[in-house]
C-alpha cells in the first residue's frame, strides 16, 4: 500500500553561457559559497551594478554584476560540495539544477523584457 512513485527526471533546461549573473541568480535562486555549499536565495535587490542577496539562512551580502566571477563560473560548471543544511534546499531543486545546461550559442538569454535587451534586438 505504501508504494513510492518513481521520481520523474526533470526536463533539460538550456541557458546561454555568458548571461548576466543577476538574471541567472534570479532565475535559479541558488548561490555557491566559497566553501562549496549551495545556498537558497530569499531575495535579490538590484542596486545599480551591484545587488544585495539575502539567503534563507539570513546571510546578506553584496555582489557585483560580473560574468566571469567565481560564483558565475561555479554556477555554470556546477561546482559544489552540497547544499546548505540551514537553507534546506529541496532535492527537486538540486535535481532541476543538475539537469540545467549552459551552451554558448543555444538557450534562453534570460532577457526578461529589459530595456537593454530590447535595444540590442534580442
Amino acid at each position: 500500500m505504501t508504494e513510492k512513485k518513481p521520481i520523474k527526471q526533470p526536463a533539460k533546461r538550456y541557458y546561454r553561457k555568458r548571461v548576466e549573473i543577476f538574471r541567472l541568480i534570479d532565475k535559479i535562486k541558488l548561490w555557491p559559497s566559497r566553501r562549496g555549499l549551495l545556498h537558497g536565495i530569499r531575495t535579490i535587490e538590484v542596486i545599480g551594478d551591484q545587488a544585495r542577496i539575502t539567503t534563507h539562512c539570513n546571510k546578506t551580502f553584496l555582489i557585483t554584476n560580473s560574468r566571469s566571477s567565481r560564483a558565475a563560473r561555479w554556477l555554470r560548471n556546477k561546482w559544489f560540495k552540497g547544499a546548505c543544511s540551514v537553507c534546506r534546499v529541496p532535492d527537486w531543486k538540486l535535481a532541476k539544477y543538475s539537469s540545467t545546461y549552459f551552451e554558448r550559442h543555444y538557450g534562453s538569454a534570460l532577457s526578461g523584457g529589459s530595456e537593454e535587451g530590447k535595444k540590442q534586438g534580442k
